[in-house]
């Protein structure tokens, strides 16, 4: 049925589980670093909670994940890194929406979803997911993005450089392509703008080489892994305004409109029997519509 086999599963969950480690890390290394505002009050630290899906009806649907959560910290504000390992079968009412699902229901998914929403206005917030899903078909997706409320131009162009080199290592035109399916994708509509600065998105990808495309992934994480917490340092013990954290939350009312609104990931998460818990967490925890 599956063009990778238990092992290449098994391989690719193994390595999120891997990459949330080394991000959790980086993160309270962040949190242990910082000596700007907040550095009164003690230095963040992820918790997790594991969950399981409801397979109560011996439908053969199973797995679960692990939701690392950090909240109050003196950089982030709430963080979570979140990974998940899930199969089953697609409803009558989604499989027409997921390549193969229509010629066998059935599906494997893997992955790992990140979103950061930070204390100072002046460090951006990011969004990081990527993500292996099978079905008769087997594919790759995901990205990175900069979502900052205050944007700093060279930060823009370092993150961007970053993942222009990352791609190049693999296609030439890979960069061009999943840049502009980032500008694409994470549009707001009903507002007529873009909900950040932009980074790479890519989904179904499938060039018939495995370990190619998964190697492509594990670049686009390690990318992510190195790039942002040098942004952050940037700017980790930058004072701010009452009138820049009022710029803030009224950001973060757009950021929660496209999630709520836009995200694929929020629609699998909800369709496929997800932890809701874990499925809106990239939800900020404050947030304001003038």
């Amino acid at each position: 049925m599956f063009d990778v086999t238990d092992k290449d599963k098994q391989q690719v969950a193994a390595w999120f589980q891997t990459l949330r480690d080394q991000i959790c890390g980086a993160f309270e290394t962040l949190e242990d670093e910082a000596s700007g505002p907040l550095s009164d009050r003690p230095a963040g630290r992820f918790k997790r909670e594991s969950w399981q899906r409801d397979n109560t009806d011996g439908g053969g649907d199973g797995g679960g994940g692990v939701m690392s959560i950090m909240t109050g910290g003196r950089v982030f504000e709430k963080v979570g890194v979140n990974i998940s390992t899930v199969h089953g079968t697609f409803s009558e009412e989604f499989r027409g929406q997921i390549p193969g699902a229509d010629e066998d229901p059935r599906f494997f998914a893997t992955g790992i979803s990140l979103v950061a929403h930070m204390q100072s206005p002046k460090v951006p917030a990011v969004h990081m997911n990527t993500r292996m899903i099978t079905t008769t078909k087997r594919w790759f997706g995901g990205g990175a993005d900069l979502n900052a409320p205050l944007p700093v131009a060279q930060d823009t162009a370092d993150f961007h450089a970053a993942f222009k080199t990352c791609c190049d290592r693999f296609d030439p035109d890979y960069f061009p392509r999943f840049k502009q399916w980032c500008d694409d994708y994470f549009f707001i509509k009903h507002r007529g703008h873009a909900r950040g600065e932009g980074g790479i998105f890519y989904d179904q990808l499938n060039s018939g080489n495995f370990e190619q495309d998964f190697a492509f992934t594990k670049a686009v994480c390690e990318t992510f892994r190195d790039i942002y917490p040098e942004l952050v340092r940037r700017h980790i013990n930058d004072t701010w305004t009452d009138e820049d954290r009022e710029t803030q939350l009224v950001y973060r009312g757009r950021y929660a409109e496209f999630n709520l609104l836009y995200d694929r990931g929020t629609t699998f998460g909800l369709k496929t029997g997800g932890n809701v818990d874990a499925i809106l967490m990239s939800l900020p925890p404050e947030a304001k519509w003038p």
